[in-house]
């Protein structure tokens, strides 16, 4: 009877140790917000250019428009290494089954990345036609 008890103890840890598991977005944290432009009309500044991570962790990204231009935020290799598990825009919710191919900003405002890092490694972003002009960064993925 003993045996039977452990038994059905043990199928019951089995079961719920990989259902907490595979719970990514618990613990989420909030990174610091990156900006393009600002309010004092450099619409080419950007509020930070490295973003230091951590594999295997869940993060959210408030990514800013406030300068005038059209911004075309572009991190091809980041999205490939990342499960993203959605993006936010005023509320309403985006949920994929691959990665996106740029995030574009054609008015000022603000959208939100909730995303787990796969691999390790460094993956540039940059904004497209802007690169010149400074608008590159990294994030660097430990």
């Amino acid at each position: 009877m003993r045996l039977v008890g452990l038994a059905i103890a043990a199928a019951v840890l089995g079961f719920a140790a990989p259902a907490a598991a595979t719970d990514l977005v618990r613990g989420r944290t909030d990174l610091p917000e990156l900006v393009l432009g600002n309010d004092e009309g450099n619409d080419f500044a950007v509020s930070q250019k490295d973003i230091e991570l951590e594999s295997g962790k869940s993060y959210r990204l408030s990514i800013t428009a406030k300068g005038e231009k059209e911004y075309k935020f572009f991190a091809p290799e980041f999205f490939r290494n990342t499960w993203i598990n959605q993006i936010v825009i005023n509320h309403l919710e985006i949920h994929m089954q691959g990665p996106p191919h740029h995030l574009e900003f054609d008015d000022t405002g603000t959208i939100h990345l909730e995303f787990v890092m796969v691999r390790p490694g460094e993956y540039p972003w940059y904004i497209q036609g802007m690169e010149s002009r400074g608008m590159t960064g990294r994030f660097i993925v430990k």
